[in-house]
């Protein structure tokens, strides 16, 4: 059985990825779910504002998120090490960087629509693209 942790990415396009492809057991960050609280403010289109507030329940009723927590915090020095080593920046990339925190504290994969966005954390944590 796989277990991974669900990017923001996969969780808005949840259902145009194959199921097949995802994980047998998945689990979201706290941070996703903050990405997705800000998501239905973050538009003026009401049409676009409703699909955003839908996916936000339908995330909320399906997964417990995984907090950020003291060992989150702990391996955030590892993602940030490892970024900066790589000339990357961490600023405009915290929420990911926060995600892979998780996964890391969790022992979970990424799983994820973004590879890119956790170039450089190759060597700490598994990311699936998908």
């Amino acid at each position: 059985m796989n277990r991974g942790l669900l990017d923001t990415s996969v969780v808005i396009d949840h259902d145009l990825i194959d199921a097949k492809r995802l994980p047998d057991e998945s689990a979201i960050a706290a941070v996703t779910l903050a990405e997705l609280s800000a998501g239905p403010h973050a538009t003026d289109d009401e049409n676009e504002r409703a699909r955003r507030q839908d996916r936000l329940q339908w995330v909320a009723a399906t997964w417990d998120p995984l907090p950020f927590d003291a060992d989150a915090a702990r391996a955030y020095g590892r993602v940030f090490a490892a970024v900066r080593a790589a000339g990357r920046t961490s600023r405009s990339r915290l929420a990911d960087l926060l995600i892979a925190s998780t996964a890391i504290a969790n022992e979970l994969a990424i799983y994820t629509r973004n590879p890119s966005d956790f170039r450089a954390l190759e060597k700490i944590v598994d990311i699936v693209a998908l």
